[in-house]
């Protein structure tokens, strides 16, 4: 099936009105944290234990640096959207990047066979021949 550079475009203008949908973003991964206090008498010292929590973290790495963050228990769903958000975005771009090579290939393919090819030299077999032995 050959592949028409206008639905190459076509699909890169749907992936690009799909990301500027996507609303606010947020790298990393969430994770729920349980935490002993340091009182004796306190039920996170009971067996079987009861710690505290859960106590949600973000963490992700940006620019090479690693960052985690206390994320209140009220905003939780609203950064895993965030977090899905970014997910889906790289995968976008992912898409947009694939198809992008295969448009510019295509269209360097077009190029070449559209370009008049230049008249092959030909060689002098006599003098090739002589300077052979």
């Amino acid at each position: 099936m050959k592949v028409r550079p206008q639905s190459l475009e076509e699909r890169i203008e749907k992936i690009k009105e799909e990301i500027a949908d996507l609303g606010d973003l947020r790298p990393g991964a969430l994770s729920q944290q349980y935490n002993a206090c340091g009182n004796p008498r306190c039920r996170c010292k009971e067996n079987p234990s009861m710690k505290h929590g859960p106590f949600y973290q973000l963490s992700y790495t940006w620019r090479g640096k690693s960052t985690t963050r206390h994320v209140r228990r009220e905003d939780v769903s609203q950064v895993k959207q965030q977090i899905r958000n970014y997910r889906r975005l790289r995968k976008l771009v992912d898409r947009w990047v694939t198809l992008g090579m295969e448009l510019s290939r295509l269209k360097l393919q077009a190029q070449h066979e559209a370009a008049p090819r230049p008249a092959k030299k030909r060689r002098n077999t006599r003098l090739f021949e002589q300077n052979r032995v």
